[in-house]
């Protein structure tokens, strides 16, 4: 009889065993698929694409008025460059970008000099060194045209240098002596 309900009682503990692994397994399982769907969520959320945009009026970026900016052509013609020991011509264009209420003055100063300013621009691209005329950014050019050209037209009265930037939208050289 002791047989019997030792018998018993192992079926009976190895049943709470296997319900017990069951449960742990069903626990295991539901964690894994809570979490990939929390993934899968996530997922399609960051792929579902941009958020909807709102169109609202272009904000001025630069001045208004007397201080927005205004484009003069100074000069588009071709330079000669001999410092390689061969004759170079260089097709230049040079732009002034300078304040509104400057602009007059500029033009003034622009059709009384031509002849001044585009002396003054050849003489630095005639010393222009090859390399100097070869930078990506044209860098060392626009800095002496920009030295040179704040001198000519000067400051005005709130003692700013009338010209903000000297722009080169067009600097190509060609061998001219073959």
């Amino acid at each position: 009889m002791a047989d019997e309900e030792s018998k018993a009682q192992s079926t009976e503990e190895s049943a709470g065993e296997s319900k017990k692994g069951g449960l742990k397994t069903i626990i295991v399982v539901a964690v894994i698929m809570i979490v990939e769907a929390a993934g899968v969520g996530f997922l399609v959320k960051m792929m579902s694409g941009p958020k909807g945009v709102e169109a609202s009026e272009l904000a001025m970026l630069e001045g208004t008025g007397e201080d927005a900016p205004v484009e003069i052509e100074l000069v588009e013609e071709r330079f000669q460059n001999m410092s390689t020991g061969n004759v170079w011509e260089w097709r230049v264009q040079i732009v002034l970008r300078v304040r509104q209420k400057n602009q007059a003055h500029i033009e003034t100063i622009k059709e009384r000099d031509a002849a001044l300013l585009k002396e003054g621009v050849a003489l630095i691209f005639r010393r222009a060194q090859d390399r100097h005329l070869r930078e990506p950014g044209l860098e060392t050019i626009t800095r002496q045209l920009t030295t040179y050209l704040n001198e000519i037209f000067g400051v005005d009265a709130d003692g700013m240098p009338r010209i903000d930037r000297v722009l080169v939208p067009e600097c190509k050289g060609f061998r001219s002596d073959t």
